[in-house]
C-alpha cells in the first residue's frame, strides 16, 4: 500500500517558526532544504553552529512553550526570515548578521528562571535538527488522528514539527519502516529511529500556552514517540500529492 504526501514542512530557525512549502529536492545524506539551517543557543550554551549539538543547548519549545505559535517566511535569495506571532507581532530580519533583534523580539515568551535566548547561530555542517544524523521526519496523519481521538478532541500536525506528512496508511504504521527503504516521489529514505517526545507537544500552536497532555496520551500505546526521522539515501524531487511508502 501507499500513502500519499499532504504537507512539507521547515523550520528555517530552530523551535522558532514553521513554513509549509509545497515541493522541495531531497539530496542524498541531507536534511529537508533550508530546514533548521539557524538555531539560538542560550546563555549557558558552547554551540556555534561549526558541528551538531543536542537540543538542549537552543531555546525550544520544550522549555519556552510560546515559541509554537510563530510562524515563519523564508526568503532563500537574501536567507531573510520573517516571522509571526499572536503576541509580538511581526518580525523580519537576516539571522547571519541580524540575530540580536531576534533575542530582543522574544524576550516577552521567555519563562523565569531558564537560560536566556543569546545569540543566533547558523549550521555549517548539518541542520541541526534533534537526531544526531542528517534527518527528515515523516509524520503518519493516520497516527496523529489516534491520538486526537484518545486525547478526545481535535490536535492540530503543528504540535509535532515534522516535515513530511503523509495519509492513505494506517496507524502507526511508520514505526515498521525502519531501517527498510521508502521512496517519496523520485526520493528513497530509509528510517532510523522513532521520535521520542517532549514537553513542546504540549503547547498549542496557535496559542503558544500548554494545552493537553500529548506525552500521557502516547503512553496509553507503551511509548512516548510519534514520526520517524529518516535518512535520504537516493537524492530526487518530492512534492505534495506523491506517493509514499516501501521501495
Amino acid at each position: 500500500m501507499t500513502g500519499r504526501i499532504t504537507d512539507i514542512l521547515r523550520y528555517p530557525i530552530k523551535s522558532h517558526g514553521r513554513e509549509a512549502v509545497a515541493r522541495v529536492t531531497l539530496t542524498e545524506g541531507q536534511s529537508l532544504p533550508w530546514d533548521r539551517q539557524w538555531a539560538v543557543a542560550h546563555e549557558a550554551s558552547d554551540a556555534d553552529g561549526s558541528d551538531w549539538v543536542p537540543c538542549r543547548n537552543f531555546t525550544r519549545g520544550a522549555k519556552v512553550p510560546g515559541l509554537q505559535a510563530m510562524t515563519a517566511a523564508l526568503d532563500e535569495t537574501d536567507a531573510r526570515v520573517t516571522l509571526a506571532h499572536p503576541e509580538l507581532g511581526e518580525l523580519s530580519f537576516r539571522p547571519d548578521d541580524e540575530g540580536a533583534r531576534l533575542i530582543d523580539w522574544t524576550r516577552p515568551l521567555m519563562p523565569e528562571g531558564r537560560a536566556a535566548s543569546d545569540r543566533v547561530v547558523r549550521a555549517e555542517a548539518r541542520a541541526m535538527t534533534d537526531s544526531d544524523f542528517a534527518s527528515v521526519t515523516l509524520c503518519n496523519h493516520s497516527s496523529h488522528r489516534a491520538v486526537s481521538q484518545k486525547l478526545g478532541r481535535e490536535l492540530s500536525i503543528h504540535r509535532w514539527r515534522g516535515n513530511l506528512w503523509f495519509d492513505g496508511l494506517a496507524p502507526w504504521e511508520e514505526f515498521d519502516w525502519i531501517d527498510r527503504e521508502v521512496r517519496i516521489g523520485s526520493a528513497v529514505v530509509i528510517p532510523r529511529e522513532r521520535t521520542g517526545r517532549c514537553l513542546m507537544t504540549h503547547a498549542n500552536p496557535e496559542t503558544g500556552a500548554r494545552d493537553a497532555d500529548i506525552l500521557g496520551t502516547l503512553e496509553a500505546w507503551g511509548h512516548r514517540d510519534f514520526s520517524v526521522m529518516a535518512e535520504v539515501v537516493k537524492s530526487g524531487e518530492i512534492a505534495v500529492g506523491d506517493e509514499i511508502g516501501r521501495a
